[in-house]
Parts: structure tokens; C-alpha cells; sequence
């Protein structure tokens, strides 16, 4: 099967001429080395065609002065003396198909046809008829340019943050100029680039030296050394070596972006790896046939979801807020107690001036000492006015609140969230009344501004999409309403209830465990939003045990994490790609390998393995579009 290159303008090579090139081409221009090179690695021969039609070919001195479509097609191409290099492609594929259909024991029918879907491009992962613009150019040219598009995109987050949102970086706040070398901008643009690069090359070595032991001119090697054999000819070995390349994430400085980076990559490859094995029955196991055979896999129960991290999470993350604040997202934080007026109380207008009123980190600072006091009981300073340790002196920040409280009031905290009303029910049903049609407001806001990116929804179904939008915002906003009141009210209701050294610090534990099961009303697409939720808890559980000594920080640990994120993504990705549901996250990973913009998974369903034709004309469309393919594979 032809190359992009023999079937392109490699035809046309031999018999092309110096002067081929245009008016403006000279002998010189066309095999000069750093003309070459400079093509190379900053466009490809499709995208310079584009250029060429709409910017180039509109001005005569550019036009005169630039080379042709075809010049540049046969620069990409190389000399037809190197369109060879790398002659052992095609054996090269065969035995890597081979293995695929082999390498793994008893590997499925479904293995092997994506084994050979696969070929052509392993075909130019291997170097098969590469010519000039083969797969090294490509990785550099593609890691030059998420260089630079980091680079552009941190810059214009700067000057955002900045102007609009307020907020001043590292060298700006003190007023002194950084050194480029210790640029955050810089660092992550070299991270990124170096990942990209570093995992393309090292994926294509591990792929070739598989493919290589695998061939029975290395069978004395594999008699010698059976176990190092048994790990290099591994199918998920090219994925294992390639995440090797997370390591320059390191590159950047040990920040609050790389941890996040670090952890949104664990959740995903574990999301994955959960539904691969979910999928291939190794969860919910297989339900035996007539013959005493697993044929059918077991469905997934009715209860289970992702829903179900939210109570652990909610726990971990109220109680931090409570405890470690210095742990605790500060926007979750602004959200609960923006939130909670009903019991966080302003500054009444006719309070006196010269007294201080209690701030809402007061009020939590308060309660976290009620805790670790065993929770006292309150003393209405109303009916008992004399009574000198009617409050402790530690809790003397919410005097103010307390002094004036109802008399028939009995909790201390109580006292300090809703002082003038006795009811704790009556209480949550204010806070739910006042909180939820604001929240409604909001979410009606954000789900009409996820709309707009499908407006044709909106244009042919305007009912049903407005209704989705009411009842995703009704839904959400009931979720995130009532839980944050059941964990208030609990605060009241378990110093009514339970003994007071019973459990006094990780009641507020129990109270965002008890609080998490509301999400349950959003089980069936909240599913981002608990994730979300998922990985901050993560995050600030770590933060927390590093604080309070109950484990140790290792230094690089989350670039560590990282590498192991993207070993798990690379191993679950190569043995089921189904297993990643997003076509855009399918898509990303093969074009990071180098094997295109491309989904593995719709090209095994559209084919069949008696329909050669078909496959045929299939692959041809492959290499005319791989350019295009390419292009794409920036914009992501």
C-alpha cells in the first residue's frame, strides 16, 4: 500500500526537475537544508497548501518569493534515495500485527482486527516510506506548537486575571521582574511540549523493540532471557515505558496546578480502569447458561453511581473546612458560606457601632472550639444575668450573638446559629426557603450558558431543551440547597441528642456524610460535579494527613502520580477503548501516541474483517487525510 509521500508528489519526484518549484524556486532554494528543516518542524504539506491558497497566493511579492504547493510536497517527501529509510516497515508492522493478535495468550477476534486497522499507521510509527516528514518530524513540529499555544494561553490568562478578575502573579504582586528561567509561563510550556514529545518517541521505541523480539530472528534472545522477554514483547509494554515521559512534568514548579494536574489524571485513568473492568464482568461477574458457562454479564445494580463519593466526600470536606481551613478550597468555602445566611447572621443595623460583630470565620472558629470543649452547655445570659461563666472565655468571639439569644434555647450552638428562633426545624425550613430560589437563579444562568455551544438543540427542540434546563437547575439546586442545610441543622442536632463527649469532633464528619446522600436526586447526571467533588476531597485529605503527621509528603510524589496516571490511561486504552466513553478523550490519546486524530473504536465498527474492499478503500482514505487529521490534532 502506497505512503501519503509515493502517492503524492513522491510519484512526481525523479522526474522533477530544479526549477519545478515556481518562477521564484531555485535548485538551491528546494534542497537547501535549513529551508527544509524549517518546514519540517513547522508545517506540513496540507497545511501549507491551505496557506498557500488563502494568505500566500493572494500577494505577488509573497507569491513570487514563497515555494509552490509542489515544491514543498517533495521537501516533505525527501529525495527518493531516502524514501526508503527504514526499509524493515513493512516485516516491522507485520510482526508487531503479529503480536497483537498473539503477544497476550489468548487475545479475542476483536484484538486482532484492531491489530490490523492499526497497520498503516504503525506502518509510519515504524518509519515504512516515511520520507522527510516522517514520524520524528511530526512529533517535534506538534510539540513546538503546544509550546507556544501554552505560552500564548498563560499569557492571556495573566493579563485576564490581572484586569479583569483582579488577581496579580508571583513577580507583579512584589514588584520585581523574575528571571525567564524561573517563569511559570515558561516552565509549564516546556512541560508540556517535553511530555508530548518525550512520549511519542519513547512509544515508538518500545513499539519497534517489541516488534523486534517478537520476530523469529530473535528467538535465540527470548530462549536466553525468557523473563525480560516476557516483559518487552508485553502488549501494554509501549504504553508502561511511554508514561515514562510524565517525569517532565517536574519541569514545572511543585505548585497548586501541577497537584491539580496530578490528580485530575488519576481520576480519569481510575474512572477508566473501573469501567474496563466493569465492562468486561470483572465487577459485577457473569451469569451462568443453560451449558453451566458464563455467557451473560450481570447488570449493573439500580443504587450504584458515582453519586455514592459524595457522602465520604462532603464529610472529609466540611470537616476540614471546620478543622484545617488552610486545607480547605477557598471557593467551596466563599459557595457554603455565601450560601448560609439563615445561619451566619450579618451585622444587625442598630448593633452599636464600637462593639465587634462576629465574621462568618469567627462563627466556625467558634464551633471548632465547642467541639474540642466537649460541647458545653449554654447559660442564657437572660434568665441568669449574674452568672459570670455563663460562655468561655475562648469562646468570647461570639458573645455578641449568644448575649441575646432566646431563653429557651438550651444548645450552645444553638445559640450561636440561630439565637433568636427556639426551633432548629423551623430554622432549616428558613434557610431552605431563603437559599433556593437565589440558587435557582444561578444554575438557570449556567445551564442556559451550556447550552449555547448546542444551539441547534435549542433552534429544532426549544420545549424540550428549555425543559431540560428547568429540571437539571430545579434538581441541582434542591441537591446542593438541602444538603447544605442537613449538615447545618445536624450541628444542632446531635448536641441535642447525643452525649457530649460523644464523637465531638468528627460529628461534623457525620453531619457532611448524612448531607452527601442528597445527591442521590442528581444520580443520573451529576456525574462531573461529583467527580469534581471527589478530587478536591482528595486533595485536601492529602493536605490534611501531611499536616497533621499522618503521613509524609515525598518530594515529586504527585509527579510520581502523574506517570502512574498515564500508564493506567495507556494499559486500559490498549486492552479495551471502549472503556474510555468520550470519543474526544479516544481521539487525544491516539493522536498523542503519533497515530493521528483519529477513533479506534468507530473505524473497528464501521469495518468488517470479509470486506476487503471496503478496507481497502478505508486506508486510502486514512492516508489522504492524514494531514487533516494532524491539523485537527493541534486544535486539541
Amino acid at each position: 500500500m502506497a505512503s501519503r509521500g509515493s502517492a503524492g508528489a513522491g510519484a512526481g519526484g525523479p522526474r522533477a526537475s530544479p526549477g519545478a518549484g515556481g518562477p521564484g524556486v531555485t535548485a538551491k532554494s528546494t534542497s537547501d537544508p535549513i529551508l527544509r528543516n524549517a518546514l519540517r518542524y513547522t508545517i506540513s504539506a496540507r497545511e501549507y497548501a491551505v496557506l498557500h491558497k488563502y494568505v500566500i497566493s493572494k500577494s505577488k511579492t509573497l507569491k513570487k518569493r514563497a515555494p509552490t504547493v509542489d515544491t514543498v510536497q517533495r521537501i516533505m517527501d525527501g529525495e527518493p534515495q531516502n524514501r526508503g529509510r527504514g526499509g524493515g516497515g513493512q516485516a516491522l508492522t507485520k510482526s508487531y500485527a503479529g503480536a497483537a493478535a498473539t503477544g497476550s495468550g489468548a487475545s479475542s477476534g476483536d484484538k486482532g482486527s484492531k491489530a490490523k486497522a492499526k497497520e498503516e499507521v504503525l506502518a509510519r510509527i515504524a518509519g515504512k516510506g516515511a520520507g522527510a516528514d516522517d514520524y520524528n518530524a511530526r512529533a517535534i513540529r506538534h510539540s513546538l506548537r503546544v509550546f507556544f499555544a501554552t505560552g500564548a494561553l498563560m499569557k492571556l490568562w495573566g493579563i485576564v486575571s490581572a484586569r479583569v478578575l483582579g488577581k496579580n502573579q508571583g513577580g507583579a504582586a512584589s514588584g520585581q521582574k523574575q528571571p525567564l528561567h524561573k517563569s511559570p509561563t515558561l516552565r509549564l510550556s516546556v512541560s508540556l511540549s517535553t511530555i508530548l514529545l518525550m512520549y511519542r518517541l519513547l512509544f515508538r521505541f518500545f513499539t519497534r523493540l517489541r516488534a523486534h523480539l517478537l520476530d523469529p530472528t530473535a528467538a535465540p534472545f527470548r530462549m536466553r532471557n525468557p523473563k525480560t522477554t516476557l516483559t518487552l514483547t508485553s502488549p501494554y509494554t509501549p504504553a508502561v515505558g511511554a508514561s515514562l515521559a510524565g517525569l517532565a512534568l517536574g519541569v514545572y514548579p511543585s505548585q497548586q496546578l501541577r497537584v491539580s494536574i496530578a490528580v485530575y489524571a488519576l481520576f480519569r485513568a481510575l474512572e477508566f480502569g473501573w469501567n474496563c473492568a466493569e465492562d468486561n464482568g470483572m465487577v459485577w461477574g457473569w451469569d451462568k447458561g443453560t451449558h453451566g458457562r458464563p455467557d451473560k454479564k450481570r447488570i449493573r445494580p439500580w443504587w450504584w453511581g458515582s453519586w455514592m463519593l459524595q457522602p465520604f466526600a462532603f464529610g472529609q470536606l466540611l470537616h476540614a473546612a471546620v478543622f484545617d481551613r488552610d486545607c480547605f478550597p477557598t471557593a467551596y468555602g466563599d459557595f457554603i458560606f455565601k450560601h448560609s445566611t439563615a445561619y451566619l447572621h450579618a451585622r444587625p443595623e442598630d448593633f452599636p457601632l464600637g462593639l465587634q460583630w462576629p465574621k462568618v470565620y469567627d462563627i466556625i472558629d467558634s464551633l471548632a472550639t465547642m467541639a474540642k470543649l466537649n460541647w458545653p452547655a449554654f447559660i442564657s445570659p437572660v434568665l441568669f444575668p449574674g452568672k459570670e461563666d455563663a460562655l468561655p472565655a475562648s469562646l468570647s468571639a461570639i458573645a455578641p450573638l449568644t448575649s441575646g439569644a432566646h431563653p429557651l434555647i438550651t444548645s450552645l450552638s444553638c445559640a450561636t446559629l440561630h439565637p433568636s428562633d427556639p426551633s432548629c426545624s423551623r430554622t432549616f425550613l428558613t434557610f431552605w426557603l431563603r437559599s433556593f430560589p437565589p440558587m435557582t437563579k444561578i444554575l438557570l444562568l449556567v445551564y442556559s450558558a451550556m447550552v449555547l455551544p448546542r444551539f441547534s438543540s435549542l433552534y429544532h427542540y426549544p420545549l424540550s431543551t428549555i425543559q431540560g434546563i428547568i429540571s437539571n437547575a430545579l434538581r441541582m439546586s434542591t441537591f446542593l440547597t438541602s444538603a447544605l442545610g442537613t449538615w447545618w441543622s445536624s450541628i444542632c442536632f446531635f448536641q441535642t441528642w447525643l452525649p457530649r463527649t460523644f464523637i465531638p469532633t468528627q460529628r461534623f464528619f457525620l453531619g457532611g456524610f448524612l448531607a452527601g446522600f442528597w445527591a442521590y436526586l442528581e444520580k443520573k447526571k451529576g456525574r462531573p460535579i461529583f467527580l469534581h467533588t471527589a478530587k478536591a476531597s482528595l486533595n485536601s485529605l492529602w493536605k490534611v494527613g501531611v499536616k497533621r503527621r499522618w503521613w509524609r509528603a515525598m518530594k515529586g510524589g504527585d509527579v510520581w502520580v502523574f506517570v502512574a496516571a498515564l500508564a493506567l490511561t495507556g494499559v486500559v486504552y490498549e486492552r479495551d477503548s471502549k472503556a474510555l466513553k468520550e470519543k474526544s478523550w479516544r481521539k487525544g490519546i491516539s493522536w498523542v501516541r503519533g497515530e493521528g486524530w483519529r477513533d479506534w473504536v468507530e473505524t473497528l465498527e464501521i469495518e468488517g474483517d470479509d470486506e476487503a474492499d471496503e478496507k481497502e478503500k478505508f486506508y486510502e482514505r486514512e492516508i489522504e487525510e492524514d494531514d487533516e487529521s494532524e491539523e485537527e490534532g493541534l486544535r486539541y
